[in-house]
């Protein structure tokens, strides 16, 4: 067989390989000046070309320029790029939440989150990039597939203030104890060939790990009977059911200075039709509308899961607890199923409705009733107001104080977990009918009476402490489910009888003695 067989696919193997390991002279690099050296930055338009014509037109815009490395981890990395650090007056308690304004989608790859590597900083929501970005001080490949890498540091100046900037005294925060060590003066963009110290590196290592998926989930909640496809990276929450006005879940998109997506789910008994539910809505928002807070935009018929549905959407100018007013848009629909009436929302501010407009329609698309949670006739965790009264003694204990949070983290615990399994769900429908058999009572003496009502909080304590274990394992059975949980019971069974018998116990023979 002839040697230029050979040669051929040779020459095309290394043709595909000068992209990734010849840069061009005039290939543009950023030069992030800082008080202990300069940080050069090359970057991977091939790996993550929106990221990096992102970062390019920040850099030009002199976005980065004046701002501050806000967190800073020795043996991890350095993160910069809030605008929020360069505005004056702005609470440092702030810094780490800044944005441009927009958002850009996801470009995970395979290259490792070695040393020197850039990266770009994200919330939960996969598709949450803006500005912020972090350069990896020491090899963190438990980062990879998660997060979109689109560039490294090329000099040895570059490292060198690298450890310069991650060596510096923090606050428990990770922010710098003296701010302006840890200023980014001016971010410029340049040719590759003006810089003369280039090092002689080899390509970025590529990993095998798996590349963090962001395609939409399906999400089941037993306990309501309800399942959706839910949004990659968006936050699933069970509010504190203060009133029967708030929802009984929420699905949070990614949180910017001009985007706030959210879509709201509220079931609820009826024994009226679609019609009266309608009507109870209009008759609830008149007053707004009346007042020029609410315009209605259009309203009409559709269908959801099969089911004949009203849908209104309208805008409104509310002001936020900082009395800033925001103009919002949103959509509601109504629809009722085996005497529910369920309620779907999906709000956002009204500049940035439509960039999240396709996501929440699929959603909502996906959306199905699968009736496996309670009886409509049974009573969900609610606490009333007081003027009410009645409602979850636990909820009505922790509102408003530490174990709100906690108490919050425990119902996600409950539909996550609990109601997963068949097991944990006959648990919750037959605990549901003893617990609000006495809750209401003892929920309403808490709110007449603060004393009493710590004295609960003091008693629940440790017994939501023990809940929270159920957060460390993997329940994929009822047996599981069931092993756990007795296991719980037996634990909460010694923390509030035996260990304080035995206490007495030793006490009394103490005295005797």
């Amino acid at each position: 067989m002839s040697k230029e067989f050979f040669i051929i696919p040779f020459f095309i193997f290394i043709i595909a390989l000068i992209p990734q390991v010849i840069a061009e002279p005039n290939d543009p690099v950023v030069v992030l000046e800082t008080y202990h050296g300069d940080i050069v930055i090359e970057f991977f338009p091939d790996d993550a070309p929106h990221h990096v014509e992102n970062f390019l037109k920040l850099a030009e815009e002199g976005f980065y320029d004046k701002t501050y490395f806000h967190r800073i981890i020795f043996g991890f990395m350095i993160q910069g790029g809030d605008p929020l650090t360069a505005e004056a007056g702005v609470s440092m308690a702030k810094w780490g939440t800044g944005d441009p304004g927009y958002s850009i989608d996801a470009e995970f790859n395979d290259i490792s989150h070695e040393r020197g590597i850039v990266s770009m900083a994200r919330s939960n929501d996969p598709n949450s990039a803006g500005s912020q970005f972090f350069i990896v001080h020491k090899d963190s490949t438990f980062l990879d597939g998660q997060y979109t890498v689109f560039g490294r540091i090329i000099t040895q100046e570059s490292f060198e203030t690298l450890d310069k900037i991650a060596e510096l005294e923090t606050l428990p925060n990770d922010q710098a104890f003296s701010t302006s060590d840890a200023a980014l003066m001016q971010a410029k963009i340049v040719e590759r060939g003006e810089i003369s110290d280039i090092l002689d590196q080899k390509p970025p290592t590529r990993t095998g790990a798996e590349i963090m998926k962001t395609e939409p989930e399906l999400y089941t909640n037993n306990f309501l009977g309800i399942s959706f496809l839910s949004p990659p990276g968006w936050l699933i929450q069970s509010p504190p059911k203060t009133e029967p006005a708030v929802p009984d879940l929420v699905v949070l998109g990614p949180q910017t200075s001009t985007s706030s997506p959210a879509v709201s789910f509220n079931i609820s008994g009826t024994t009226g039709t679609l019609e009266d539910e309608i009507q109870k809505l209009q008759n609830k928002i008149q007053p707004l509308i009346s007042q020029n807070v609410l315009t209605i935009i259009d309203e009409g018929a559709t269908t959801i899961d099969d089911k004949s549905a009203y849908i209104i959407r309208a805008t409104g100018k509310f002001e936020n607890l900082n009395d800033v007013v925001r103009e919002v848009r949103f959509s509601t629909i109504l629809f009722i199923d085996d005497n529910r009436v369920y309620t779907i929302q999906y709000t956002n501010h009204i500049d940035d409705y439509f960039n999240h407009e396709q996501t929440v329609s699929d959603l909502v698309s996906s959306f199905k009733v699968i009736h496996s949670g309670p009886p409509s006739s049974e009573s969900t965790e609610v606490v009333t107001s007081p003027e009410e009264g009645g409602g979850c003694l636990i909820a009505s204990a922790a509102f408003g104080s530490e174990m709100a949070p906690q108490v919050q983290f425990l119902r996600e615990i409950r539909d996550g977990k609990v109601m997963t399994t068949e097991s944990g769900t006959a648990f919750m429908t037959g605990f549901n009918q003893f617990y609000y058999s006495f809750s209401p009572q003892i929920a309403d003496y808490e709110r007449e009476n603060p004393i009493f009502k710590e004295a609960v909080k003091v008693t629940l304590t440790p017994l939501l402490t023990s809940l929270t274990l159920l957060n460390y394992v993997d329940v994929d059975s009822d047996q599981e489910m069931l092993g756990y949980g007795i296991g719980i019971i037996l634990l909460n069974i010694g923390m509030y009888f035996v260990a304080p018998a035995a206490a007495i116990i030793a006490i009394k023979n103490r005295i005797r003695k």
